[in-house]
């Protein structure tokens, strides 16, 4: 692969990083005081302040950069990582602001490449406007969710209708009241084959029998500039046949096709996240005195300086190459390097923001920084789109079975 950037990626990140600076990082601290102040804090999206830099980023061309093709801007995964690398330094606003924030962004790409005509129409033009939200409902209470094909919400053909009933939980957007429609996960024929048992379908926010029961907290955070983390109930929610996304069994290979970009996305922002934390510690390091001498002369802290800087750029690297392999060989072709980031980014984005906060000192508790918000956030993707331990599993076998057709070829 060629580590220069092309001219147009060029050209983007340059624009971005202008934009951050006049436009992000002035804005972050009003823009949290005016979630905090709305009557209804789910209602993020609502913030005067979000609006303003939206219309900046529109008029900048830095709008839904992560959709291919004509509804999109037309970028390729490697095109558009240091982009998304560039957001994640400011998670709550940034994304937002270019209207590439998840879960909406892995909903657009199904949307977009298994809607039909009348779904995207009705669904996939105002999100990709801005105009309303979305959220996904995978996870489930009752069982493992880190194994899809345990789901079991049911979906149920009656006539015309699809009528929906199960519980799901930790569907991320969906407290926030401009989130209009679910994409959600079910079982329509709990008899088929392990992985042709679960479809999706589209499921509009003021269906009758859809109950948002609550809010989950994520390490005592509500996430509430996120639009939260819900716990659902369906109770005899009744949708029409033709809200079925793709076929009848279809639902774990469009979860499979949605994962894919979403688990490098996180990757790509985490990085972001990542480089913040160490301007944030280097800053604070060289600032404070401790027994004499700046924190920064202590070999420790310079230790932890030197390896979060080796392991950000490991660490990027391997998701170069994972978007790299994605645009070139398929998401499919590059299934082992998407497992591969999901387990190490998280993990090593955690252990940099961990030494950030050490060097902060109790200050690193507190939301006088963002870095326990990141570290929250950041712990929080070891679940997310599939736990470590599942990714690993998965990798070795992978690695196992090359192996043994590596000797069966001596």
């Amino acid at each position: 692969m060629d580590f220069q950037y092309d001219p147009r990626t060029s050209g983007l990140i340059e624009n971005l990083l202008d934009f951050m600076d006049g436009h992000i990082y002035p804005n972050e601290r009003a823009f949290e005081e005016q979630v905090n102040s709305l009557e209804n804090i789910w209602a993020w999206d609502s913030a005067p302040l979000l609006k303003k830099v939206r219309e900046e980023a529109r008029g900048r061309g830095l709008w839904n950069l992560f959709l291919p093709g004509q509804q999109g801007a037309g970028l390729t995964n490697l095109q558009y990582a240091p982009l998304a690398e560039i957001t994640g330094r400011s998670g709550a606003l940034a994304p937002a602001a270019l209207n590439c924030a998840a879960p909406d962004t892995g909903n657009m790409e199904v949307l977009h490449q298994f809607g039909t005509e009348a779904q995207k129409e009705k669904w996939l033009e105002p999100l990709l406007d801005g105009r309303i939200r979305s959220a996904f409902a995978m996870t489930e209470p009752d069982v493992a969710s880190s194994d899809a094909t345990n789901i079991q919400l049911s979906i149920v053909r009656d006539g015309d209708s699809y009528v929906i009933n199960g519980r799901k939980w930790w569907i991320t957007g969906a407290m926030n009241p401009n989130c209009r429609i679910f994409i959600v996960m079910g079982k329509t024929d709990p008899g088929a084959a392990r992985h042709r048992q679960q479809s999706m379908i589209l499921v509009p926010r003021d269906t009758p029998g859809l109950e948002v029961k609550r809010g989950m907290h994520v390490l005592g955070y509500d996430d509430h500039d996120h639009g939260g983390h819900a716990e659902l109930s369906f109770t005899d929610v009744r949708v029409p046949v033709e809200n079925l996304i793709g076929e009848e069994g279809a639902g774990f290979a469009i979860a499979q096709a949605r994962l894919g970009p979403g688990r490098i996305h996180h990757c790509m922002r985490s990085i972001g996240v990542a480089e913040r934390a160490i301007e944030l510690m280097c800053a604070r390091a060289s600032s404070r005195v401790a027994f004499g001498r700046p924190i920064a002369d202590q070999g420790v802290v310079r230790d932890w300086i030197a390896e979060s800087r080796v392991r950000i750029e490991q660490l990027r690297l391997l998701v170069l190459k994972t978007a790299w392999l994605m645009d070139t060989v398929g998401n499919k072709g590059a299934h082992s390097e998407i497992q591969a980031i999901k387990i190490a980014t998280p993990a090593t984005v955690q252990w940099i923001l961990d030494k950030a906060i050490q060097v902060h000192g109790a200050g690193g508790l507190s939301q006088d920084f963002p870095l326990a918000a990141m570290y929250a956030g950041v712990r929080t993707l070891r679940f997310a789109d599939g736990p470590d331990e599942v990714h690993k599993n998965a990798l070795a076998k992978a690695e196992l079975r090359r192996h043994q057709a590596g000797r069966k070829g001596a």
